[in-house]
């Protein structure tokens, strides 16, 4: 039987390839992983999780019981030195507890078979020993690391895309209050899923890019669970046991001779040193390292000439999609101005990076003609190298404002920020349509001052000029 199942870690390549293999679906897939595979990966809920432990020693599988045994089952085959261990207390399950004891900061609970840890702050009201709770589950620990799951005492209805929270009103989205959020937010209540009253939902920031059929599966999922919780919440506490049945869990340990087989899995979807996932392991500050060094393995001859690995190198180091990076915009008398910080939205591995920011009211855009004003939105789009790039103007209903082309130094885009040099003479489209090329005479006076050559000022000439043509087809 297939199972939809989301991957996450230094063993994502190996163990998507592993589990296409097998027929299952990978779904949710990072953007490293949907370049290096011709498939259809889509985003959508999962039945189980794939998840590298912190210690990278193995993985932790967790999602419904069908699917968590058979994905257990597979990845134990992986090599001679693998071992699973089920899990008795996986994330979101349900339990009756005692508390056997308290410590510093929370209570130790017997659940039946196994014990949790209760933090203070995750408790309703004073816990102390003897006390009968009634706890979820929610983040567990592999066996071999020694601590106890993390315990609730609000049972969420916890799923992939979705979780319904009891008390809360309305609808949350992880990650923040962007348009995408919002417009999740707004569909939420178009979806044809029956969530009980007194629950609000949280949507996971992956929901984003999910379609709307997605979305309904995961509500509908966790509603289900929602349901199953509110029948027992108002029972008595009984003796330490489990009380739902909808949740399994297992740990995945990969010895040396595994990693070894996961290796040549990895090595035929891309390039893989010896001893890839090994080294990984080993320490995190290891993982860009051996990321870069397969990347560049994989450019040019044996000279090490060919083209940067921007896309390798920024997914290691960043900017990456999620980032809030600056605009540097440096001066030609050596100065620096910070044009403003935004949310990478998109960024290719062409050397495209894709900048959006929330502007304040107050003044006006330059050579724009165009008040700014509160709600509207700047997208800046740079390509590493080129010698421009343009920012498009938009208020809060969405109309253009206009577009503003600046012409400079080949832009480099650095973890921390998009940088390059402002050569003074820009182009601009304005709302009507109308293009204009603007500071022409800034960019001579800076070469009567020594700060720019004149072969650098043509140069940034010749670019308006190819700009301004451009815009005005």
């Amino acid at each position: 039987m297939s199972h939809r199942v989301r991957v996450r870690g230094i063993y994502a390549t190996a163990l998507t390839r592993v589990l296409l293999d097998a027929g299952h679906e990978v779904v949710g897939a990072s953007p490293p992983i949907r370049r290096r595979f011709d498939a259809d990966l889509p985003d959508a809920d999962h039945d189980a999780s794939v998840d590298t432990t912190d210690d990278a020693q193995g993985v932790g599988v967790a999602g419904h019981p069908d699917a968590v045994d058979a994905v257990a089952e597979l990845l134990g085959d992986v090599g001679l030195d693998t071992l699973a261990w089920a899990d008795p207390a996986p994330p979101g399950a349900a339990f009756d507890g005692r508390v056997s004891e308290t410590l510093g900061g929370g209570a130790v609970v017997d659940i039946g078979g196994t014990e949790g840890y209760l933090p203070f702050s995750n408790a309703e009201g004073y816990v102390e020993a003897g006390d009968a709770v009634r706890v979820q589950v929610l983040a567990s620990h592999p066996p071999w690391d020694g601590d106890r799951p993390e315990l609730d005492t609000r049972l969420r209805a916890m799923g992939g895309l979705a979780t319904l929270v009891p008390g809360r009103e309305g609808t949350r989205v992880a990650g923040g209050d962007d348009a995408a959020a919002r417009e999740l937010a707004g569909m939420t209540d178009l979806l044809d899923a029956d969530v009980p009253d007194g629950w609000g939902v949280e949507w996971a920031r992956d929901a984003r890019d999910a379609d709307m059929d997605a979305l309904a599966a995961a509500l509908s999922r966790v509603a289900d669970r929602a349901r199953a919780l509110d029948a027992v919440r108002d029972d008595p506490v009984g003796d330490p046991g489990r009380l739902t049945d909808a949740e399994a869990g297992s740990w995945v340990w990969f010895g040396h001779d595994s990693r070894v087989e996961l290796d040549g899995v990895r090595r035929e979807v891309t390039t893989t040193m010896p001893g890839h996932h090994r080294t990984k392991a080993a320490a995190p500050a290891a993982s860009a390292g051996v990321d870069l060094a397969e990347a560049l393995c994989s450019f040019g001859g044996a000279d090490g000439t060919g083209e940067f690995p921007f896309g390798v190198v920024t997914d290691q180091f960043g900017p990456v999609e999620g980032d809030t990076v600056a605009l540097g915009h440096g001066k030609p008398d050596g100065r620096l101005i910070v044009l403003g910080r935004g949310e990478v939205t998109d960024r290719g591995d062409d050397g495209t990076v894709t900048l959006r920011r929330e502007m304040t009211a107050g003044g006006s855009y330059d050579a724009l003609d165009a008040p700014r004003e509160a709600g509207d939105v700047a997208v800046t789009t740079v390509r590493e190298g080129r010698w421009w790039y343009p920012t498009v103007y938009r208020d809060e209903s969405g109309s253009r404002k206009g577009t503003y082309v600046n012409v400079c130094t080949p832009v480099e885009a650095f973890p921390e920020s998009l940088r390059y040099v402002d050569l003074h003479v820009d182009v601009v489209r304005h709302a009507d349509g109308r293009v204009e090329r603007v500071d022409d005479d800034e960019l001579d006076a800076a070469v009567a001052a020594g700060e720019l050559s004149e072969p650098l000022a043509e140069k940034a000439r010749s670019v308006a000029s190819a700009v301004e043509r451009a815009l005005a087809d």
